[in-house]
């Protein structure tokens, strides 16, 4: 087989999947859309359109075939994809939700379409951006370790602004609708309160959710451009993911098509790498919504972010205060220790920090692990979080 053949099947094939990635979208904008899907026109137009796409990008591949051009070019595409598989595991989630849910998922679909057009959400987005696109810049002088001082700043924007955005969200959102009388409205639906409550906190959380899903894309580029062009004095250069190269060269001989597909598996090899840290820090962003939905229950936008601000520098520093108390024998501080521990989230469970600046990373089965209990003490605090907030909530006067 040909070179550019070769090329031409790989081209069409991925931009075809490129084509399947956007048929969630058609079928969450309405009827006229689903219509369009059970039109033969519609899906000879994708065919035709994939195939002169994907000639016309075999045709410049085969042209300008530099190894390590195609494996960029790999990378870049599946980036793209990345974005879109994103995108409709959001509209797909919302779809099932207002299915499995049609009270708390309406909710939720309005709590998170809110979210989104918030001014704040851009902002801070255009914030955390702009961090990250610093990071990569500032000289660290670490002897080697840049990359690893890039990736736990990184993790820390990623986790740090969507925390913010849900926190201020929440506190505006619920208690606005509280204290406006817009939530007599939706009880007399009838949706009942726990629905209310619970389905602000989804939709809510997934509009977090969703600036850590495009701060994680980001997050993948900043540390493949420190390894690429700045990778630090003394950094040894970092091998191509051997699991990757080994399935390719098994799949296909070594050609542009094969180089190509090794790029879009280096992509796949970079956000396997990232989602852990992503899991974890945006665990500790459900804990801070939880707990701003409760509050916002009973106490205005300034307490509440004040509050929650509180708690999390306290859930941060509340290991430190242990071992002090631990060592100084106060027993009033090991007392105010003793009982942040108990009764604020330990913050310090969701730094990621500690898997990363490390000599020899973590294996991945420990490494999984951690992140499983992880999830596990998150989901276990929110739920506390939102039981408080329902107890608050159920003898709040509405009228």
């Amino acid at each position: 087989m040909s070179s550019f053949l070769s090329l031409f099947i790989t081209c069409t094939a991925l931009v075809a999947l490129q084509e399947l990635a956007i048929l969630p979208w058609l079928l969450a904008l309405g009827s006229r859309s689903r219509q369009r899907l059970r039109d033969p026109k519609f899906w000879l137009k994708g065919v035709g359109f994939a195939v002169c796409l994907g000639a016309g990008a075999a045709y410049l591949f085969d042209q300008a075939n530099d190894p390590t051009n195609l494996k960029r070019w790999g990378r870049f595409y599946m980036s793209v994809l990345h974005l879109q598989i994103g995108a409709d595991l959001f509209v797909g989630g919302l779809a099932l939700l207002l299915v499995v849910w049609p009270k708390g998922g309406a909710v939720a679909l309005a709590a998170f379409r809110e979210g989104l057009r918030q001014p704040m959400f851009w902002l801070l987005l255009g914030g955390a951006c702009l961090m990250m696109l610093v990071t990569p810049l500032i000289p660290y002088f670490t002897f080697g370790e840049d990359i690893k001082m890039v990736k736990e700043l990184c993790f820390s924007w990623a986790m740090l602004f969507p925390a913010l955005l849900g926190v201020v969200v929440a506190s505006m959102s619920v208690h606005d609708e509280i204290e406006g009388r817009t939530a007599v409205t939706l009880m007399s639906k009838p949706i009942s309160r726990r629905q209310f409550l619970l389905g602000k906190f989804v939709g809510i959380t997934g509009a977090a959710m969703f600036m850590t899903m495009l701060l994680g894309w980001l997050l993948i580029w900043m540390v493949q451009f420190k390894q690429t062009w700045d990778p630090g004095v003394a950094a040894e250069p970092i091998p191509d993911p051997a699991w990757v190269v080994q399935l390719v060269d098994n799949l296909m001989r070594p050609s542009s098509s094969s180089d190509l597909l090794k790029g879009v598996g280096f992509w796949i090899d970079d956000a396997v790498d990232v989602v852990p840290g992503l899991i974890i820090g945006f665990c500790q962003v459900m804990v801070l919504v939880a707990a701003a939905v409760a509050l916002a229950t009973r106490v205005p936008m300034v307490v509440n972010v004040t509050a929650c601000l509180v708690i999390y520098f306290l859930g941060h520093l509340t290991a430190t205060m242990k071992e002090v108390s631990a060592a100084g024998g106060n027993v009033l501080i090991s007392f105010v220790a003793q009982l942040f521990d108990t009764v604020l989230p330990g913050l310090d469970m969701f730094d990621v920090g500690t898997s990363i600046v490390r000599d020899i990373p973590l294996p991945p089965d420990r490494y999984a692990i951690y992140t499983a209990n992880v999830v596990f003490y998150g989901v276990t605090y929110t739920a506390i979080a939102l039981l408080l907030g329902l107890i608050l909530f159920e003898d709040r006067d509405l009228a």
